[in-house]
């Protein structure tokens, strides 16, 4: 009876201290986003491009840390050590990452004005989609850090930094395959291909967690299994774009559906941005 006790503490305390990381992680964001009043945007101005915003930098946040608590134990102390140290990191991590893909993947308009000002739905979900896939990259970056050069908290910001220069060119990719400009259509409003974008990143990020989860050996084997996974993911895409179009919507074309009407079709966007993440897990689920 005593270990069965003992196993429901130990439960109990870890849950409190994810609690705990939970209002650190919401304190944080007010902190990063000083401009930002969050209640207001919640309750009073009604601003659902801000709240899919903002449950997505959570789910992020639930995926960093994550990363902290699963592995194996290594007794209490020493278990509430790396979950303090590692969730404090995945917490900041999360929060630069949300300012940098601000700047660098979304470039070409001012996304605090368009999801708090102009309430845009398509970027207000595109934002809380890097959100998830930085949460994804940081479980994976955490959860297999290992012993490299500079130590395991070097290696996993190393991880983090390059799963962002990759997200980075999953923007880029995603671009060029798409025969729109989707930085163009998001500020203008286009939940369908805010949906479609999404699906994409979180695809993408899904690989890089994968490849980054194992035991760190050497950056050789790192890097070469990140750019097979990655690679392969890039590829998969206008793939799963063309199939989306001949089997998962056959008789219409996506593109017609998602920025030729009056009113783009969110359900066409939302099958695009299923396929991608499905694809994604299986390959993971392959390799």
């Amino acid at each position: 009876m005593l270990p069965i006790l003992d196993g429901i503490l130990t439960t109990i305390i870890y849950l409190a201290v994810s609690f705990f990381l939970f209002f650190v992680g919401k304190v944080t964001y007010q902190l990063f986003h000083p401009g930002i009043k969050v209640n207001y945007e919640l309750v009073e101005n009604d601003n659902f491009a801000f709240s899919v915003a903002y449950v997505g930098y959570f789910i992020g946040l639930l995926l960093a840390i994550g990363s902290a608590l699963l592995g194996e134990s290594d007794g209490l102390i020493n278990d509430l050590m790396d979950i303090g140290i590692y969730g404090g990191l995945s917490i900041i991590l999360l929060n630069l990452s949300i300012i940098i893909n601000d700047k660098v993947i979304l470039n070409k308009f001012n996304v605090k004005k368009e999801i708090v000002d102009q309430k845009n739905t398509g970027t207000g979900i595109v934002e809380g989609a890097m959100a998830v896939s930085t949460g994804l990259i940081i479980l994976g970056a955490i959860h297999g850090e290992g012993h490299g050069a500079g130590g395991p908290i070097i290696t996993a910001l190393l991880y983090w930094a390059l799963g962002q220069a990759l997200m980075f060119v999953t923007s880029l990719v995603y671009n060029l395959i798409t025969p729109y400009d989707i930085h163009d259509h998001i500020e203008k409003g286009n939940i369908a291909v805010g949906i479609g974008f999404a699906g994409a990143i979180i695809a993408i990020a899904n690989l890089i967690r994968f490849a980054l989860m194992h035991d760190f050996e050497s950056w050789t084997i790192t890097l070469t299994d990140v750019g097979v996974d990655v690679g392969i993911g890039l590829v998969f895409l206008p793939i799963v774009r063309f199939l989306t179009d001949k089997i998962l919507l056959p008789g219409q074309n996506l593109t017609d559906e998602i920025v030729n009407q009056q009113h783009p079709n969110c359900g066409a966007a939302l099958v695009e941005a299923f396929a991608y993440i499905g694809g994604s897990v299986l390959i993971s689920w392959s390799l």
